[in-house]
């Protein structure tokens, strides 16, 4: 197998000039020909699936947006440029490599819902991205790309909530990173209406906000939310037509992802397979295969689902394939294991990531988390009992009830999935029988240089209240944060 090149040039793209040069703009050039409708049934007809993680179809995303459009405003674009899964490294890599791509597409879907606003949604710290994309920017306008059509950057918070939909929209209101209960699109980027009557919550909370309905005739309009990753590959879908697009791939997967690997290769990287490559093939292509004299014996795809075994390996990568395997593609993150790491302190590690993210609206994703993490961690320094590992199935078996995001539900899977594959590992912790070890830090990348990924070690001090206090408040962020209106910059 050898790594392609639809969305990831061998050479990033230095300029408009050069991507123009490259057959860029031609899918611009098309939509502008189209109707509306054609655009959507083009992206239909393509198969695209969300590259944010879930996966979603592309098409009927924009279709459902398109359907409940307000008669009063005009929809909005937004891209979500917040990554921040634990062993990715993809979308950074695209908007470095070539930005003009991802903001083609989402001027195509702009045009396709009739939206007269686009936001990239990015991360403050991500200085080398969105100075890529200011540039950028500032060249497609000087073109005559936008056409009417407003086009920013927004610099987020850090927080890995941030890059959950509707937490995203959120803070572009000027809110906390807090999801709400929402339908697959959410009305408005500045529509606020309190619940009321929310029990047990505090008043204010940006998540108990009443969520509009798919009414022909409501006020506020949807806002379209897509991935870097799925807008960049729209250029060529619109402008070489659906059928060259599914030309790769597989019935349910078609076209290509971009993979990151990293933890126990022989190198780390991020590259663009083929949809329905072996997983075996995608970790020795882009990280070299396992280590001199070690053995692969599991693969974490990020923080989103379940281990996958060493006896999986050949599993195609996509999203029908690795859900058949009781796994998930998620963001296409794949931090690989061996034989020399321990399984359970690189759950311990994730849940921990999990549980001091979570925003605590949900007090079992928090408070259950937090314990969760907790119990791991003594496992692997070897100072729990079997009463531990009770209360971890019980925890385990809680932490998701009422849930308003999947961040819970992460929790449960990774940690449900340890203690259903590799009882004995955990059980040859509580019992002493395996040696002491400290939990793996998992945690956002922040860059890979010369083949070597890091990661954000800084982490490792965040509290659960999202301070870096020496000592923990006890107040979920939720009880911290929520009674005020207006967003304050979280800490770094």
């Amino acid at each position: 197998m050898t790594l392609v090149h639809r969305i990831l040039y061998p050479t990033p793209i230095a300029s408009l000039d050069e991507y123009l040069e490259a057959r860029g703009g031609l899918g611009l050039e098309r939509a502008r020909d189209l109707e509306a409708d054609a655009i959507i049934a083009e992206v239909l007809a393509s198969g695209l699936r969300g590259r944010g993680g879930a996966g979603f179809p592309t098409g009927r995303k924009w279709r459902t947006v398109r359907d409940n459009c307000s008669s009063f405003e005009r929809t909005s674009v937004v891209v979500n440029a917040a990554e921040g899964e634990p062993g990715t490294f993809k979308d950074r890599t695209i908007l470095r490599n070539d930005p003009y791509q991802v903001i083609e597409g989402a001027v195509i879907a702009a045009l396709a819902v009739g939206a007269d606003q686009i936001v990239i949604a990015t991360k403050q710290r991500f200085t080398v991205e969105v100075a890529r994309l200011r540039a950028a920017i500032a060249e497609v306008e000087r073109a005559g790309w936008l056409d009417g059509v407003g086009l920013d950057v927004y610099e987020g918070p850090a927080e890995y909530l941030y890059g959950e939909e509707t937490a995203l929209l959120e803070v572009l209101d000027g809110r906390y990173p807090f999801p709400r209960i929402a339908p697959p699109y959410r009305r408005g980027i500045d529509e606020v209406v309190e619940s009321p009557g929310d029990v047990g919550t505090q008043s204010g909370l940006s998540a108990h906000v009443e969520m509009a309905g798919p009414t022909a005739d409501a006020e506020a309009p949807p806002t379209l939310v897509d991935n870097v990753e799925t807008l960049a590959n729209i250029p060529r879908i619109i402008g070489r037509g659906a059928a060259w697009f599914r030309t790769e791939g597989t019935a349910e997967s078609p076209g290509t992802i971009v993979c990151t690997v990293t933890g126990s290769t022989r190198r780390h990287g991020v590259g663009e397979v083929i949809m329905g490559t072996p997983l075996r093939e995608v970790i020795d292509e882009i990280g070299g295969g396992p280590r001199d004299g070690r053995q692969i014996c599991a693969v974490l795809p990020g923080v989103s689902n379940a281990f996958i075994d060493a006896t999986d390996l050949d599993t195609p990568v996509s999203y029908e394939h690795l859900a058949a395997i009781g796994s998930g593609l998620g963001s296409a993150g794949f931090i690989v294991l061996d034989d020399t790491d321990d399984l359970v302190g690189v759950a311990a590690g994730a849940v921990r990531f999990l549980a001091v993210e979570s925003c605590g609206q949900c007090s079992p994703c928090k408070l259950d988390g937090v314990r969760i993490a907790e119990l791991l961690d003594r496992a692997v320094r070897e100072t729990a009992g079997a009463h531990d590992l009770d209360e971890l199935r019980t925890r385990v078996a809680t932490v998701a009830d009422g849930a308003r995001c999947s961040l819970a539900t992460q929790q449960q899977v990774i940690a449900g999935t340890l203690l259903e594959r590799n009882l004995p590992l955990v059980r040859a912790h509580v019992e002493r029988a395996a040696p002491p070890t400290v939990p793996t830090l998992i945690a956002e990348l922040i860059g890979i240089v010369d083949g070597v990924a890091r990661v954000d070690e800084h982490h490792a001090l965040k509290q659960p209240d999202w301070s870096f206090d020496a000592v923990d408040s006890g107040q979920s962020p939720a009880a911290r944060f929520g009674e005020h209106r207006e967003r304050r910059v979280l800490e770094e």
